[in-house]
């Protein structure tokens, strides 16, 4: 039977709130071949998981993370008494567990996430993602060896083009732009396809008829091959 990865979107955020230690360890729990998390930086330099620019849909607080401390970003809820983690907190709960695909969500951090990797000795396979594709080649200058995933909202003129000109081994597509032809264009330029964020289980379904080779989901336990 074909392999396919299963990613926990944001942790596992169906099921627990999102980027959070909770949310990662549900999505470990559930047996995920990687959890997705997505970075940025505090005003004073700290890498923290968090999706938005502002921590007013995710927290009870508000403001732009890059104009907040840690100290600050510590101090607020983010869903359950839960915190918003730092890089550096999810590298050390998931490491040798699972798979980490860090989605860099700000422009210019890009370096620094990969020294904060190196620098905790994480073991497991990493992905570095992104929708800011000059941030993936700050990526490779930084690790040669990298793994990179080019993510696509809409598709370019030249979507394997594009993706083959950052030395990407995978590429991200919207679960609803995802062809058996497209996907077959990207496998015959050597590159492997995920597609996001899939939760509906018609969805899941139309992902793996055109042979992805891996599905991220909030709700990573409806992929299933069988």
């Amino acid at each position: 039977m074909r392999r396919v990865l299963r990613i926990g979107h944001r942790g596992a955020a169906g099921h627990a709130p999102e980027n959070t230690l909770a949310a990662i360890q549900k999505g470990i729990d559930l047996g995920v071949d990687f959890v997705e998390i997505d970075l940025r930086r505090t005003a004073d330099g700290a890498l923290v998981v968090l999706h938005d620019a502002s921590v007013n849909r995710t927290t009870n607080g508000r403001g732009r993370v890059d104009r907040l401390s840690l100290n600050e970003v510590r101090k607020l809820d983010a869903g359950n008494g839960e915190r918003i983690p730092t890089l550096a907190e999810v590298l050390a709960a998931v490491s040798s567990r699972c798979g980490l695909m860090l989605e860099i969500k700000a422009e210019g951090i890009a370096r620094q996430v990969v020294e904060t990797v190196k620098a905790v000795g994480f073991r497991g396979p990493a992905i570095y993602a992104s929708f800011l594709h000059d941030e993936l080649r700050d990526v490779r200058v930084a690790d040669p060896k990298a793994r990179l995933m080019v993510l696509f909202s809409r598709l370019p003129r030249a979507p394997v083009a594009r993706a083959t000109k950052y030395e990407a081994t995978y590429v991200g597509l919207r679960h609803d732009t995802a062809t058996g032809r497209l996907v077959d264009a990207f496998h015959q330029a050597g590159l492997l396809v995920c597609v996001y964020t899939a939760d509906r289980p018609g969805h899941i379904r139309h992902a793996l008829s055109v042979c992805v080779d891996g599905v991220i989901s909030n709700v990573p336990d409806r992929i299933t091959t069988t």
